[in-house]
């Protein structure tokens, strides 16, 4: 699957969430928006929702949440976190 990547530790509010939604609009069946972020995204999950994509959001050891969201239902997006990012 074709991964977009969005690194948004260091970025301020809104660019974290207007650089993803401009990431979710290319998504298509075969790819998968991955994003980092150094607190959980609600409003970017809440979009996911109510457009019924895939998501999945973990905090992970180091404090950083990994965000994936696919259209593609039938993904295991926790199969893709990278655990090797700090």
């Amino acid at each position: 699957m074709r991964e977009y990547f969005l690194d948004a530790r260091e970025l301020e509010h809104p660019l974290p969430l207007e650089l993803a939604i401009d990431n979710l609009k290319k998504l298509d069946k075969s790819s998968y928006f991955y994003m980092l972020h150094r607190k959980e995204p609600l409003p970017l999950l809440a979009l996911a929702s109510e457009h019924k994509l895939n998501y999945i959001s973990k905090n992970c050891k180091n404090g950083f949440w990994h965000i994936l969201i696919s259209p593609n239902i039938d993904v295991t997006l926790e199969d893709y976190i990278k655990n090797e990012i700090n």
